[in-house]
């Protein structure tokens, strides 16, 4: 018994040690950034891994005011928008195929599925012409449209394996109230499915914030562009201000870090609500 003990403890340790390594390596590079951006540039390369002596604030102003503010609101609006087309969306396509038969039903849940393999590198030239062609190419659409219907696939895919859990005798018993499958779905199925609401959104949000390949190639205007491709122009445009622009990157990293901690609670149930449905 002592043994088994000792030994159950060993591997309580040593879990409990490779979580921390593995936290640490993710949390240190974030706090670095964070805390370097108050140092000056002399600093900086002086003593690199040390806190700052003087703790320097105007470098976050400065970068605010190189740009990253105008590429963090548009960032947020893009990410915003986005989101909330591809939750509404995505919740309406899967309402439909949980609670409907229909003939082809099957057929349009593998193409949705289908959709999740599609690469977006692939489809870049052609959206790009064809975004050109219809007036978007340059506008915040251009992005919000394409970020919206690359994720729709697994989206859907996550809101139907919730909506197969939920139970049916509450609609059953509205239907027999009088309403209709309208208020059915904004009254019964979207406030019982918030924390796969949540978990949607927070998963899509953080793949929008930071995506640079569709910003850098359908966005040709400065005041449009959105945080990551904004980045990239600042670090021209700043020169050698390195603290400046590691203040930028800090900027940058914060909305997503403080919505993951308002919605970590509804994202892990989410995830696991709809893990063993299928």
């Amino acid at each position: 018994m002592k043994n088994a003990s000792i030994k159950a403890r060993a591997v309580k340790y040593s879990v409990l040690s490779i979580f921390f390594l593995y936290a640490f390596s993710i949390v240190y590079p974030i706090l670095w950034i964070a805390v370097t951006g108050f140092k000056s540039n002399r600093e900086f390369f002086r003593s690199t891994w040390r806190l700052p002596t003087e703790w320097i604030y105007q470098n976050y102003i400065d970068a605010w005011n190189a740009g990253v503010g105008t590429y963090f609101f548009n960032s947020l609006l893009v990410t915003a928008a986005s989101v909330f087309f591809t939750v509404i969306l995505s919740a309406f396509l899967g309402f439909v195929l949980t609670r409907y038969t229909f003939k082809f039903k099957k057929l349009v849940f593998v193409l949705v599925l289908g959709g999740m393999m599609l690469s977006p590198e692939v489809s870049l030239i052609a959206l790009f012409r064809l975004l050109q062609d219809i007036g978007l190419y340059n506008t915040y659409w251009a992005l919000i449209i394409t970020y919206t219907a690359f994720r729709i696939p697994f989206t859907t895919f996550l809101m139907r394996s919730y909506f197969l859990g939920l139970p049916r005798e509450v609609e059953e018993a509205a239907f027999i109230d009088g309403c209709t499958s309208f208020q059915i779905f904004t009254k019964i199925i979207l406030p019982m499915s918030k924390p796969i609401i949540a978990t949607a959104a927070l998963l899509a949000a953080m793949v929008f914030w930071n995506e640079f390949m569709f910003g850098l190639v359908f966005i040709e205007s400065s005041a449009l562009k959105t945080i990551p491709v904004g980045l990239m122009n600042l670090q021209g445009a700043l020169n050698a201000k390195w603290t400046t622009m590691l203040a930028g990157l800090a900027m940058s990293a914060f909305p997503m870090i403080l919505l993951f901690l308002l919605c970590q609670k509804q994202f892990v149930r989410g995830l696991t609500s709809g893990s063993v449905k299928g």
